[in-house]
Parts: C-alpha cells; structure tokens; sequence
C-alpha cells in the first residue's frame, strides 16, 4: 500500500505563494483552497519560511511538588558523611515510601543531578594544565597512511616527531614499517630540528623498537634502537 507523503510547512507556504502570485487568489480564497487559516496565508504571504514553531515548556506533573522536598534533603547531606548522603536510588525510594509518589527512577536520578549541580555537590572537574619546558619533551608517531604518487594510490608510513613545547614537527615519509625506517627518521628529525629533546620522548607505537613483551609492562628493546638511543644520550623514552 502506498502512502502519500505529508506535505511540509515549506512545501504549504510555496503552494500558497504560488497561487497568489498566478492566480492572484485573495487571502480568504487561499485559506478556503488550501484549508488553512487565514493567518498562516498573510504568514506565508510575507516570508518563504515558516517561523519556528513554539515548543511549550513542559513542567513535570509528578515530580513537580516534590522538587522543594528532594532539594531540602539533599542541602542536609551537606552536613553528613560521604557514606550517608542520599544517592539518586535513595532518594526515589524515600518518595516512594513515605510522599507516595508513583514515579520512574530515571526521572529522580535526573532531577537529583540537575538539583545536585544547582546546590554544588556534584562532582567538579579539576582541570589540570600540562607544562612542557623549552626543548625537553617530544612526541613520535609512526603510522599508515595512503598518499597519491605519480596517480596511483599507495600504502606509505609516516614518521613523526613533534617538540611538545613549540609543537614544531618533522616529517618523513617511508615505504615500509620497518626497524631501519624508525631509527633512519629519529636521525633526521634530530638533524633538521638542531638537537635532541633532553628530557622524555613519548611513543605512540614502540613495535619497531621492542623485540617482544615481557611481564607486565616490560619491554625488550632491540640492540640497534638501544644503540641509538645511547649515541644521542636520550634520557628517558616512553610508551604513550
């Protein structure tokens, strides 16, 4: 069965537009044709666009009563201890048990949090700023990505160190992931950058670097990529 697809505000107003303009319709005759008021006429007479319907705000019928109780208990617990402070389940119980109130838990636990960040005890976020000394950090990531050479579409690695406090970065393009590609890129970012960071080096992917895992979190480090390491004095290298 096929249905017929209801028309749109948009489509309605272009439809009384249109008749006017090729009819020379009154706005009664329009309200009559297309079975509207004749408000939404002289509305789609003066603009192509409807205006945006007014969505009514909507209180809560159930809760609502309840909103100065829940907020009483909650400013109490500030005087308790962590442990004996109403949670949002507690909360919907005590509504339930002694204001009769049928009601979801989900519309508690909702108007626990929002009354909870109104009264501040909800959970503030520390936020912590990172500090990266001039040339003493650095990060490298060496990952996949296709590239588009002389038409065709190929499978290259990227090689990149970026400084983490001037967020200066090297570059360098392989064709494969291999353990002479890693070293040979560290090689020349330290060249093109001056210098080496003195301080950590974070890494993205280590496998070119390790030869396997260990217990843990330990890692066994390839000879040559140890020996890099050594000639450049790096201090400290780490897996991100």
């Amino acid at each position: 069965m096929w249905r017929v697809k209801e028309m749109s505000r948009v489509e309605q107003f272009e439809r009384i537009r249109r008749d006017r303009r090729d009819e020379e319709m009154s706005v009664r005759e329009l309200a009559r044709k297309h079975g509207v008021h004749r408000r939404t006429v002289r509305a789609a007479l003066g603009a192509a666009v409807p205006p945006a319907r007014k969505v009514p705000a909507r209180s809560a019928p159930v809760l609502g009563p309840h909103v100065a109780t829940v907020r009483a208990w909650l400013v109490a617990d500030q005087g308790a201890p962590r442990k004996q402070r109403h949670t949002a389940r507690r909360v919907w119980q005590r509504l339930m048990e002694e204001e009769g109130v049928v009601v979801a838990e989900s519309s508690v636990r909702n108007l626990v949090a929002s009354l909870k960040a109104e009264i501040g005890l909800g959970r503030a976020q520390v936020m912590i700023p990172q500090t990266h000394p001039p040339a003493r950090e650095a990060e490298v990531d060496f990952g996949e990505f296709q590239a588009v050479i002389a038409g065709v579409v190929m499978r290259v690695w990227m090689f990149c160190l970026r400084l983490s406090h001037s967020g200066r970065a090297v570059h360098v393009a392989y064709a494969n992931q291999a353990q002479e590609s890693f070293l040979d890129g560290h090689v020349r970012a330290f060249a093109a950058l001056g210098g080496v960071p003195v301080g950590m080096i974070r890494y993205d992917n280590l496998k070119p670097a390790v030869i396997r895992c260990a217990l843990g979190r330990e890692r066994l480090e390839n000879d040559r990529f140890v020996a890099m390491r050594s000639h450049y004095l790096l201090t400290e290298l780490t897996a991100a």
